[in-house]
C-alpha cells in the first residue's frame, strides 16, 4: 500500500496481479484493469496470456456468480466493461500475434425489437470467453443477418428478442436459412426473456441460452464439439 491507501500494483508479484484483476473485474474497475494489463505485458507476458488467464479467468467468475444469483446485470455490465477496456489493449496485438480464438458469432436483436441489454450483455460475455463478436445491433431484418453471415463467415449465429410478438421473427430467419441450404453450416443460439427450450426446438435453433453465462457455456461446447469433428475426419 502506498501512503494515500492506494495499492501499488507494480508492487504485486504475477500471481498476485492476476488475482487482483479477477478482483478489479469483478468490482468493475476499469482502470485498475487497464494497468494491470499494461503491466503483465510489461513483464513479457503474451497478449493471449494476458486475455485467458486475466481477462477471461475474470470474467468467468463473473458469470458464475450472475449465473448463480449473487451478481446482477448491472455488476455484469460494469464488469464486462472494464474488461473490453482490457480487450481493447489486446486485441490489436492478438491479431498481430495469430492468437488462437474461440470462434466467431454474429449476434442481433431481431427485426421489430429494439432491445438490447441482454444481447449487448451476451456479446461481452461472449467476448471475455475469447470469441470474435459482430454485434449487429437491434431491429435487423432477415437480409441483415443472411449479409452478415456471408462477410463475416461466423460459426455462430445469436439472435435475441424481448417481445413475444418479435419471437417468432426468429423461426423467419431460420426457415430462410434453411430455404437457402445454409442452416447446417452454422450453430443457431436464441434468448431472452419470453422465450424458452421448447420454443428454441419449435423453430428449429440448434439452444436455448437463458442468459449471458450459458450462452458462453454452450456456445464452447458446439466449437468443442465442431473441433472434435474436424480433428476426427
Amino acid at each position: 500500500m502506498s501512503d494515500d491507501g492506494e495499492l501499488d500494483l507494480n508492487s504485486l508479484n504475477d500471481e498476485e496481479l492476476v488475482q487482483q484483476v479477477h478482483d478489479d473485474l469483478y468490482d468493475g474497475l476499469k482502470e485498475e484493469v487497464e494497468a494491470a494489463v499494461h503491466i503483465l505485458l510489461g513483464r513479457g507476458w503474451t497478449p493471449y496470456k494476458v486475455l485467458t488467464e486475466a481477462l477471461v479467468e475474470g470474467m468467468r467468475i463473473v458469470g458464475v456468480d450472475f449465473r448463480d444469483g449473487i451478481l446482477f446485470v448491472p455488476e455484469v455490465l460494469l464488469a464486462a466493461n472494464s474488461m473490453k477496456a482490457g480487450m481493447t489493449i489486446l486485441r490489436p496485438l492478438l491479431i498481430a500475434t495469430g492468437a488462437p480464438r474461440q470462434g466467431k458469432m454474429v449476434i442481433g436483436t431481431v427485426k421489430g425489437d429494439i432491445h438490447d441489454i441482454g444481447k449487448n450483455l451476451v456479446g461481452m460475455m461472449m467476448e471475455g470467453a475469447g470469441f470474435e463478436v459482430i454485434d449487429l445491433g437491434i431491429n435487423n431484418p432477415v437480409e441483415k443477418y443472411l449479409a452478415a453471415m456471408e462477410e463475416h463467415k461466423p460459426d455462430i449465429l445469436g439472435m435475441s428478442a424481448l417481445l413475444t410478438t418479435t419471437m417468432p421473427y426468429m423461426k423467419v430467419v431460420i426457415d430462410t436459412m434453411k430455404e437457402k441450404g445454409m442452416r447446417d453450416d452454422y450453430v443457431v443460439l436464441v434468448g431472452g426473456a419470453p422465450l424458452n427450450e421448447d420454443f428454441a426446438k419449435a423453430i428449429g435453433a440448434d439452444a436455448y441460452c437463458r442468459d449471458a453465462a450459458v450462452a458462453v457455456e454452450t456456445a464452447k461446447s458446439y466449437m468443442a464439439k465442431k473441433h472434435n469433428q474436424l480433428t476426427a475426419n
